[in-house]
């Protein structure tokens, strides 16, 4: 009798520890809206705004996001697509050329630096990002195209859609530092951000995330060289359809 009771016990031990349901916790879909204050004629933007989570003690950092479908980056139509990507440190990202000729997409500058070469139509190269910040990205034949990868060191970010919102899925409960960053915004207040929040069965916003618009006008960029763009004869390759089409 007593062995039994004791094989029950253990039993029971193993399927707490084995069981996928007693290692997860509660966890939250939080929003938040954007409050852009403008400084040009038009309309301050309110989409592409990046919000991410990074937990302190009480939050569980171990649990990470379903795995999906490889992030890519685009070059179609002379343009990067999308403009925006946010991923975790650690992605390796596809640069796929979907124009009929060639591209040599590339950074030089903070975040993950690389040159990818010259490519042609229906090629594509892939680059890792393992450490946190913000790249810029360039073609080197055409200077209007233009994107910004962004890696983060937590599963738990969202970007801002067209009205402001912002959403971060499958967030468990605990304290977290509040991180937000735009292109071409700033902080109303430098030291609003990161600010802690916390995230339970009661709170599960991310409060107004109020910006301000720079009133700069960005500058044109200088390709992988450092100097000024230079068109290519109109009889290069990097502008023909590979095969001569």
């Amino acid at each position: 009798m007593g062995s039994r009771i004791f094989l029950t016990f253990v039993t029971l031990v193993l399927g707490i520890v084995a069981s996928p349901v007693a290692l997860s916790q509660d966890t939250a879909e939080v929003t938040g809206s954007v409050v852009v204050t403008g400084k040009t004629v038009r309309p301050a933007e309110l989409d592409s705004v990046v919000a991410w989570l990074k937990p302190l003690r009480g939050a569980d950092a171990r649990v990470v996001r379903p795995s999906s479908a490889p992030p890519r980056m685009l070059q179609q139509n002379r343009r990067f697509e999308p403009h925006l990507l946010v991923i975790p440190v650690g992605s390796a990202v596809d640069f796929p050329n979907r124009d009929p000729f060639f591209h040599n997409v590339f950074s030089m500058y903070d975040g993950k630096r690389f040159d990818l070469g010259l490519y042609e139509a229906g090629r594509s190269r892939s680059v890792v990002f393992n450490k946190p910040g913000v790249s810029f990205i360039f073609c080197n034949i055409h200077p209007e195209m233009s994107a910004v990868i962004m890696a983060v060191d937590t599963p738990y970010y969202g970007v801002s859609d067209h009205d402001g919102r912002i959403t971060i899925a499958g967030v468990p409960f605990g304290r977290y530092q509040l991180y937000v960053w735009h292109e071409r915004h700033a902080p109303e207040h430098a030291a609003d951000f990161p600010r802690e929040i916390t995230v339970s069965a009661t709170n599960q916003s991310l409060g107004i995330v109020r910006l301000t618009e720079s009133d700069q006008v960005i500058t044109p960029h200088k390709n992988k060289y450092g100097q000024d763009y230079k068109p290519p004869p109109p009889a290069s390759p990097i502008y023909k359809k590979p095969g001569g089409g």
